[in-house]
């Protein structure tokens, strides 16, 4: 069975409370628990937080909701406490992003169809990159792949480099993907992520699935045509908003 887990904390340095914020007259958290309600691959959704005004709000909708610890430094962490306290037994957990309040319930089915056979350790979703200006993107996080669509390592930086060819052009070259940050783990190799120190790699592109690289995790790669749609601050609500109005 499959767990789908959403953290959400309500501090955040660029914008407070934005579990809570108001889209089109349903809250973020619902919105994204609502979707991935949708997923059939999905045996459970439950919201992850440390903040009793998400939980009570989470309740009022008749959502699931399931109190964790204040001091994890990331959704991983989070996740696995989450799940050691959901009812069932599990086999893994997808982390659903909380800020993603327009996530296509496909796109979590598309990543769930690679869990089947138990063999997968971790897995996450990249989508083709089709322009210079995505390469170029320091924000967008590109992937470097095995012939497994295993990741071989993700960087902010454009990788491989092609060897003379003007770098505006090389995107025309070569296949390049960038990274959609959604995950799936197996629950017994989730709890072994949640023991791991910060790595050298993961402090230098402030990546923390650097750290499962180094440490000799395989991560698969599942291609996806949905964008993420993150929101970071009351500018991103905003926008997207109007789009999906």
């Amino acid at each position: 069975m499959i767990a789908g887990i959403i953290p959400a904390r309500y501090a955040s340095t660029r914008f407070p409370g934005k579990p809570l914020a108001e889209i089109n007259g349903k809250s973020m958290i619902q919105r994204v628990y609502e979707r991935a309600m949708q997923s059939p691959a999905l045996a459970t959704v439950a919201v992850a937080t440390d903040d009793e005004r998400i939980a009570a709000h989470v309740r009022s909708f008749g959502g699931n909701v399931v109190m964790t610890a204040a001091h994890h430094p990331s959704g991983t962490d989070r996740c696995y406490e989450a799940v050691t306290q959901l009812d069932g037994n599990y086999t893994y957990v997808i982390n659903i992003q909380g800020d993603e309040p327009f996530i296509d319930p496909e796109q979590i089915n598309e990543l769930a169809a690679v869990l089947h056979d138990g063999t997968t350790e971790i897995a996450t979703q990249m989508i083709a990159v089709t322009s210079y200006e995505e390469l170029a993107d320091m924000g967008e996080v590109k992937i470097t792949l095995n012939t497994q669509s295993e990741a071989l390592y993700f960087s902010r930086m454009t990788i491989p480099y092609i060897k003379g060819v003007d770098e505006k052009e090389w995107h025309l070259h070569h296949t390049y993907y960038r990274h959609v940050g959604m995950y799936a783990y197996r629950t017994d190799i989730l709890r072994a992520l949640t023991q791991l120190p910060v790595s050298a790699l993961e402090k230098a592109e402030s990546l923390e699935q650097l750290r499962w690289l180094e440490n000799g995790y395989r991560i698969k790669c599942v291609p996806t045509k949905y964008e993420s749609h993150c929101v970071d601050t009351p500018e991103d609500l905003e926008r997207l908003a109007k789009k999906f109005a």
